[in-house]
């Protein structure tokens, strides 16, 4: 009887060994798991932390702004083409920074016809020439908001539509 109690004993001791053990093994697992996942993840957020001048970090949302309607662009005569239209979306940082784009849409609508229609038409069907015409543009863009607003950042100009004939 008592290597009967004694066998009873070591079968309870076995199966809380046995249990702690699984337990390790998944704790250990969801740690390397979490730990993968952060690591992975990386800078693949929407969008940046950007410190503050009290030193704590903020998410800075990155969007998307549509100009409201297409650049219409007459060329000057004599060039091989003679009108355009173009359609542009700019990827912002933050919301006030859409807000401040829309207030001023208008003097940025004029401020790229006149960019534009100034540009030799043979250069803008060329793929350098549309690289240079999209880095003005952003030159523009964050020019304005810095005047118009003191603050904001276009962080880059898309083209949606393109088309000159």
């Amino acid at each position: 009887m008592a290597e009967l109690e004694q066998e009873d004993g070591e079968e309870k001791k076995s199966p809380k060994k046995l249990i702690i053990i699984i337990a390790a093994a998944l704790i250990l697992l969801a740690a390397g798991g979490g730990g993968t996942y952060f690591l992975m993840k990386g800078d693949s957020s929407k969008g940046e932390k950007v410190a503050h001048e009290d030193d704590t970090a903020v998410h800075v949302e990155k969007l998307y702004f549509d100009m409201s309607k297409p650049l219409v662009i007459d060329f000057p005569k004599g060039s091989a083409v003679k009108h355009g239209r173009i359609t542009i979306s700019m990827l912002v940082e933050g919301a006030e920074t859409i807000d401040v784009l829309k207030k001023n849409e208008p003097m940025i609508q004029n401020n790229l016809l006149m960019l534009i229609g100034g540009q030799d038409s043979g250069v803008l069907n060329t793929g350098e020439g549309k690289e240079m015409l999209r880095k003005a543009i952003l030159d523009d863009v964050t020019a304005v908001l810095v005047k118009m607003a003191g603050k904001g950042k276009v962080d880059e100009i898309f083209f949606t539509s393109f088309v000159m004939q």
